[in-house]
This record gives C-alpha cells, structure tokens and sequence, in this order.
C-alpha cells in the first residue's frame, strides 16, 4: 500500500468534451457479467441483453473524457487507499456560512482554506442544485449549481484541495422539475418515469400496510395532467416524486448524471435514500433485491470507468439491514452510514454506561477490508431511532425521546403498519442532545462531556464525518426561533461569517475553546495508521464507565488504546495484562504526550470526568 498520508490530494480534471481518437473504453468480461446479472435481476434476460449497450454505450461516454494522466491514476489505484486515516468529512451545505455580498460557496472555500485547512479534507456538499423544498433534497435541476449559492467554477475551486462528495437524490425529484413537468404535460417519453395510478384506492390497504413509511404524509399524491388526475407515488412529501425504476430510460438517465457527478469533481457518491429506490406492491418496498442491484450496477460502472469513486448509501434503517449495503464486501457500497452510532453514543451519555455501545461496536465487522462505515454523530437531518430498534428497549427510546423534547429539541414520526405513529428521528442539534441548557451546570463540564462524545466516533472503525457547525459546538437556546412544522430546520441555521471569524478569535470563548480541542483531536487521529478504517477494532469490557477501544494499524506497528469517561465523576481504569492482550512496557498519550509505563504488563489510570486518553502501546517487538 502507498503512503497516501503524506501525498496531499491532487486533482486531476476530466476534459470538458469526450475524445473518440483514443481507443474506447473496453469492458472487462467479469464486469460485462456483474452489469448483465445486474439488468437481469430488474428487467429480465431479455430486458438484460437488449439494455446493456446502452449501459455500456453509457460508460464509454464517460471514459472518453479522461485525460490520459487520470487513466494512469485509475489504472495504479489500490483499493486501501480509497479511504484511509487521513479522511475527516465535514458535512455542509454550500450556504451554511453566510458572508454578505460573498456567493456562499466562495465563502465555504474561504471558511476550509483559513480556519480549518488541515482539519477537513472532504467536504460532503450537501445538494447544491436548484431545489424547490427540504434545504436541497427536493432537486429541481440534476446538472446545475443553485445560482444563490455560486457556479459549477466555485465547486471545482473548493475541490482543487480536497476530495469531494456529492448527493445522488436519485429517489426522487422535485414536483417542480423538467422532468415531472413533461409528464403531467403527457410527454409519452416520461409517462412511466414515476409511478401512477388513476385512483387512489388503486393500492389496496393491505398492501399499503406492509409498505414501511418514514413520514406520516400521504403515500399517494394527486396531480392535475393533460390525461386527468394522476395519483403520483411520494414517499417523502407531496412536493418529491418518485423516480420509477422498473422503466429503464430513468436508470439510463440516472446512470449519466452519477458520471456527470464523477467528472465535475465528485469523489464520492451519496445515494440519499437508497433504502426505497425499487417499489413492488405487495411487499414492504423497502431492501428489495431489485434495490440491491441497482446498487450492483451502479459500483460495477464505477469500478470500470471511475475505480477510486466511492458509493456510499443512506438508508436510515434497523442496523441488521443498513449493513446489507455492503453486499459480498466488493460489489455494493464502500461505505454505509453508521446510524445505529449517533442514538447509541447518545444514550450513553446520558446514562452514564457505556455496555450497550460496547457490545454492539465488538460486533461491528466488514466483509472486506475496503469496505467501511461512515461514522458520525449529527447531520442535516436528525438522530434516527429505528438503527437501535433491536438493540435499546421501547422504554430506553422513549427516554431519549422525552430527554430530547426536555433539552429543546422536536422529534420527527412515521406511520407504522398498523396506522399509529412513532418517534421516527431526534431533530436537535448535538451539543443540545448531549446538554440541558437550562440546568445551571459548570459551562466547562459541558464542553467536555460533548468532546467526549466526538472522540468515540473518531476512534471507531470507519470514516470520521462532523456536521460543520459541530466544529464549533453550535446550538439553540431557549430564545432560538424554532419551526415546529418542520423539525429538521432545527439543525439547520445558517451561520454568520464575521461573527464566526469575531468567536474563533477570542480564545475564550466557547467556540473558539472547541474548535481548538476538536481540531487537535482530529491532527492526532489522522497523524495515526492506528485509524486507517480497515485497522483492526478491539473492545475492552473493563468498566462500564470508560469506554475502551484498541485501533491496531494494518501492518500491526501502531497499536492506540482509546479510553473514554463517559460519567460526570472520576473513573479508575484498571486493566490487567491478560484483559489488555498485549505485554505493554510503555505507553505514550498522543493527545497530552506523557509517558506512562506499564504496570506488570497491565495498566492503572484514574479519568477525569469525560476525560479522553489515546495511547500508543509500545509492545516488545515478536
């Protein structure tokens, strides 16, 4: 494996327009079968053969617009490298930060260039093209930048320095979009692009009742059209309409603006929604094996004509299922979102045991060692429940429910099968879920009991992801006007650039005092082959009050002990040789740098409430 830690990233662009004097594209026969098997499973055999030039035809398309110099890359590139301990995404939208008379994304450049440059290199874009409702996730326009926010020119200058992920809102579009538009306008060419019925009543209530629902809204909306009223398939609200996947024009369309993505910068590849892109009544419409191959056929293109691309699904489901996503570890996801994460770490805290979290993190596992979990703790959207439904109790969930509603947060619902409602996710952004505003505690307390939070996602297997105002420990107070009609706004204000620049320069303040502990902790992190995401993971089942977590390099050189109180109360660590696994002479504390030795072999360390400790072992060579 190279050492990627001190390459700093490059770009390479794609030519603008493609070069049919080079030699096309050819498909390797094992890639050639996984993108048949693929179509076969939605269409058919002789859906398969009749569709498959155009896939190919597709990929050929796309390939001609390398320059030679990113051929070579593609044709040198080692899967360990896609991800490696380097990698920390801040997620955000383009105008998240807001400076006046500044486009938005001009000033995201200027936030990651002057105040966090070496602190992120990904940057997750929230969508960013001209949307008509839910901040973005509504797209109107595939192949545009949103002109409020800046040019395709701002995307690729944000991009020349670090690595880029884009969203594939590929569910859904927005009801204001072209493509929607032509079909209530009769446009036999996308009358089958969505899903249709001249009734409501066309989906029968037993079968409505097995489809699973993560909204409350009417699954069937109704629109005017040239050929009369269209009951339209909205899973997500009445202004996201399905795309239809069972016409295969919408997967070749689909196919081309993931490439498009691909050449206009993107590095990785969200597929936002994944969970529900294939509908078939009479089954939950949810993990069909029809959804697992369009996600086949999307990484067997990425695999021939964009191999260092990363496919990353979000599907905001019960542990056992998002990890399906993975499919033989080779040909789905690289990565999944960790949602069982953020409610886990969450009940943790609060609860001041950490057993939950360590037996589910010792049973996390991967089948590859270049597939990989996303872990994060907050987002644009909310701390989703039904990750843990199999693993807290209904009592434990409704604690953190109300302890949300206590802290001044709103919870969003879904209908369930039998036409009640349940807490669906927590909307309240992390330091607000992590603490009381209103309890009179020691403001110092509180800053460490939320870095202690941040340091167990950095510390687990994966690929570390903060929502960018976390950076900072942003969050509501009482007075905060809050739309209690749309939970998920909650989480997502808008913050002011010159108050943020005035905050981070008085070192005093909260957000400076943060920014400066989170940062450090990340330099540590990455500086590290001990948290490469395919680094060994081992869980320590000492107290229930520290939670403790060994990162072992790939090359077994590195060997980082994580220790995490999570009470508000000092914590003795006291670990024998044999619980430890290793004979320890020395260890070394990266993040404070003392040296502390071994004790027999074991180890003895009194925390400081929601103290952090990351130590190096220094182990007799074999």
């Amino acid at each position: 494996m190279s050492d990627v830690r001190s390459a700093p990233f490059r770009r390479i662009a794609y030519e603008e327009r493609p070069d049919y004097t080079k030699e096309l594209q050819q498909i390797p026969p094992e890639s050639r079968e996984r993108l048949l098997s693929a179509l076969e499973i939605l269409y058919g055999e002789e859906g398969a053969a009749r569709f498959y030039p155009e896939v190919e035809r597709i990929l050929q398309v796309h390939a001609a617009h390398k320059p030679e110099e990113l051929r070579k890359r593609d044709r040198d590139f080692q899967e360990l490298d896609r991800f490696t301990e380097r990698d920390i995404v801040a997620i955000t939208y383009g105008d998240l930060i807001h400076s006046p008379n500044t486009p938005p994304l001009a000033t995201l450049r200027q936030i990651f260039d002057e105040v966090f440059a070496g602190t992120f290199n990904v940057v997750h874009l929230l969508p960013f093209f001209p949307y008509s409702s839910d901040r973005g996730f509504s797209v109107i326009d595939y192949t545009e930048v949103d002109p409020h926010l800046g040019t395709w020119d701002d995307i690729r200058l944000l991009g020349e320095t670090r690595r880029l992920m884009f969203d594939g809102v590929v569910n859904h579009v927005s009801a204001q979009s072209l493509w929607f538009r032509e079909f209530l306008n009769g446009n036999p060419e996308y009358e089958n692009f969505f899903i249709s019925f001249s009734t409501k009543e066309a989906i029968s209530p037993d079968h409505l009742r097995l489809i699973l629902r993560p909204r409350t809204s009417s699954l069937l909306t109704a629109f005017p059209t040239l050929r009369g009223v269209k009951h339209v398939w909205t899973t997500f609200s009445a202004d996201q309409i399905d795309l239809n996947y069972h016409n295969e024009k919408v997967l070749f369309r689909v196919l081309e603006v993931l490439l498009y993505y691909v050449r206009q910068g993107a590095d990785i590849l969200r597929l936002d929604a994944a969970t529900y892109l294939w509908r078939e009544l009479g089954t939950t419409c949810a993990h069909l094996r029809q959804t697992h191959a369009l996600i086949q056929l999307f990484r067997a293109a990425m695999d021939v004509v964009a191999p260092t691309v990363g496919l990353i699904t979000e599907t905001n489901v019960p542990h056992e299922d998002n990890i399906s996503y993975f499919g033989d570890g080779h040909n789905e996801a690289h990565m999944v979102y960790n949602f069982a994460l953020p409610p886990l770490v969450l009940w943790t805290l609060h609860s001041g045991d950490c057993t939950y979290l360590a037996h589910w993190a010792a049973s996390l596992s991967t089948p590859s060692l270049t597939t990989t979990f996303f872990n994060f703790l907050d987002s644009h959207d909310g701390i989703g429940l039904l990750p843990v439904r199999n693993i807290l109790s209904p009592n434990e969930v409704q604690q953190l429910v109300d302890r949300t509603y206590a802290h001044g947060g709103l919870v969003s619902m879904r209908t369930n099968s039998d036409g009640t409602t349940t807490p669906y996710e927590l909307n309240i952004p992390w330091f607000n879920a992590i603490n009381s505003d209103n309890d009179g505690e020691n403001p110092d307390i509180k800053i460490d009991r939320f870095l202690a939070s941040r340091a167990i996602a950095l510390t687990m297997k994966g690929v570390a992801a903060v929502y960018l105002p976390s950076i900072i420990g942003a969050h509501v107070t009482a007075d905060t006007p809050i739309d209690s009609k749309d939970p998920r706004s909650i989480n997502r204000n808008t913050i002011n650039a010159p108050a943020l620049f005035e905050q981070l320069q008085d070192s005093s303040s909260a957000a400076a005092r943060i920014a400066h502990r989170f940062s450090n902790m990340i330099s540590v992190r990455v500086a590290s082959s001990a948290f490469h995401p395919a680094a060994a993971q081992r869980v320590l089942f000492v107290t229930p009050a520290i939670f403790s977590v060994y990162r072992e390099s790939l090359d077994g050189k590195e060997l980082v002990l994580c220790l995490t109180n999570i009470t508000n109360a000092y914590q003795d660590f006291c670990a024998t040789a044999e619980q430890l696994h290793y004979p320890v002479q020395t260890w070394v504390g990266l993040l404070t740098g003392e040296t502390i030795p071994g004790a027999g072999g074991g180890l003895r360390l009194k925390l400081k409430p929601y103290e952090v400790r990351w130590l190096r072992a220094i182990v007799p060579l074999p």
